[in-house]
């Protein structure tokens, strides 16, 4: 090798996001692989200031649990029926089975309006 290790590495340190950018590419094209998933690995572990930021994504769809169904049963079985195509008997089952999921993978306006809805009849229900 004409040059060690940390020479390398110093080299890379110096490098602009965009020269790491081409450089990967260039690595890929050579060896017929793709290092997707190391970039990220070693470009966290660099700490300098060209060390790309890792994307959060916000979260879309969310689930909605009845953990708690109150003094007040039968207005609760109510509001499941509500926000459910379940007939009576599939949602007594359900509401006696708490915690137990009520709608899954909704917009978040749906989740928080479902949520309202069971508490306003006396249930406690979470958002995930």
């Amino acid at each position: 090798m004409a040059t060690s290790q940390e020479e390398m590495i110093q080299a890379i340190e110096g490098m602009t996001v965009l020269e790491l950018s081409e450089l990967v590419k260039a690595l890929e094209e050579r060896f017929g692989v793709s290092a997707a998933a190391p970039v990220a690995a070693a470009g966290a572990g660099v700490g300098g200031p060209a060390a790309p930021t890792e994307v959060v994504e916000e979260q879309t769809e969310f689930d909605v649990v009845l953990t708690g169904i109150g003094a007040n049963k039968i207005a609760v079985i109510k509001a499941v029926r509500d926000l459910t195509p379940l007939g009576l008997k599939e949602a007594k089952d359900l509401v006696e089975s708490a915690p137990a999921p009520i709608l899954q993978a909704v917009p978040r306006e749906e989740a928080a309006k479902a949520q309202t809805h069971l508490q306003a009849a006396g249930a406690t229900a979470d958002v995930k």
